[in-house]
């Protein structure tokens, strides 16, 4: 295996965007959006919004919505779908049961006869990534303004896809900070090792053997970059391969990680996974919660009292 470059950035997290568009990916397609502008001419256009289950999406409106005009097909798979009470907010709570990559579609009417008249949302099921308050506008953005964000995301996109294709040639171990961890380079980052800490939920598919946290010195190259590596055991019946992961504190603020191991967790086996993003923690106010989720089935691993500061040593249990 070859050493990554010290001076690689996280391909996997600045490119995660991208390898939705440059590949297929069993990965539910949807967004975590707080905003969506619903054009007069929107008839059969319907966006697709991030769900978990058990956990609300509010979408609110900018114009009153019909009593009871709330359709949901099919029926029975949302534990709740309620209108507050200025007919201004619609409350989403998908049931427990809700699997990742599961569709309800929902159509909403407005009250005031105006175009449009109703507009209509796929809720998507994702094991962690979900949109807490989605914004809905009845007056798009003047079309010059859409086209020159279309051409924008479209040349984001094509060099987006362009990097990965050049990082994955020239190597398939992460870089950066995600490649320190893995290799627990001394000397290049701060690390600590947090397995005692952590508070395990009792609904984890895996259970984790150990845990080190990783965090950027000042005044070096990539300043505020921040990883974990989590040695995890598969007592299932099926292999595991970690899709995504997020980092997320008490108040809801949350940063999406990228997540890389060497190959799936076979079943009965221990396996390493590392997360982490180009970006430091501090906007967020931790302890916080660790996320992980499959690319396919609604197995995940939640990780409570993550943190990273501080000078706590623990010895490895790898």
């Amino acid at each position: 295996m070859l050493p990554p470059s010290p001076g690689a950035l996280l391909a996997l997290a600045l490119l995660a965007g991208a390898a939705q568009a440059a590949e297929p990916s069993a990965v539910p397609r949807c967004a975590a959006t707080s905003r969506i502008d619903v054009a007069a001419d929107a008839t059969g256009h319907a966006s697709e919004v991030c769900v978990s289950p058990d956990e609300t999406t509010t979408f609110v409106f900018d114009s009153r919505l019909a009593s009871g005009a709330v359709e949901v097909q099919p029926e029975g798979r949302l534990a709740d779908s309620a209108q507050g009470k200025e007919g201004l907010t619609l409350h989403v709570i998908p049931k427990g049961d809700f699997l990742p990559g599961e569709r309800v579609r929902v159509t909403v009417r407005f009250a005031d006869g105006a175009a449009p008249a109703s507009a209509t949302f796929w809720l998507v099921g994702h094991a962690a990534r979900r949109a807490q308050r989605v914004e809905v506008f009845r007056q798009p953005r003047p079309a010059d303004v859409l086209k020159k964000e279309k051409d924008e995301a479209q040349a984001e996109a094509r060099q987006c896809q362009e990097d990965k294709a050049r990082l994955l040639a020239e190597r398939k171990e992460p870089g950066g900070l995600m490649g320190a961890a893995w290799l627990a380079r001394n000397g290049e980052v701060e690390s600590n090792f947090i397995w005692e800490d952590l508070k395990q939920h009792p609904a984890n598919a895996l259970r984790t053997e150990s845990a080190k946290r990783y965090s950027q010195r000042e005044g070096e190259t990539h300043p505020g970059s921040m990883a974990v590596r989590l040695q995890l055991a598969n007592p299932g019946t099926e292999p595991w391969t970690a899709a995504g992961a997020v980092l997320k504190d008490a108040t809801g603020a949350e940063v999406e990680l990228s997540a890389w191991q060497a190959s799936a967790i076979a079943p009965g086996a221990f396996g390493f996974v590392v997360v982490g993003a180009e970006r430091e923690p501090g906007q967020l106010a931790c302890p916080c919660t660790l996320k992980l989720w499959e690319a396919q089935g609604p197995r995940t691993v939640t990780l409570g009292n993550v943190t990273f500061s501080g000078e706590k040593q623990a010895p490895a249990r790898e």
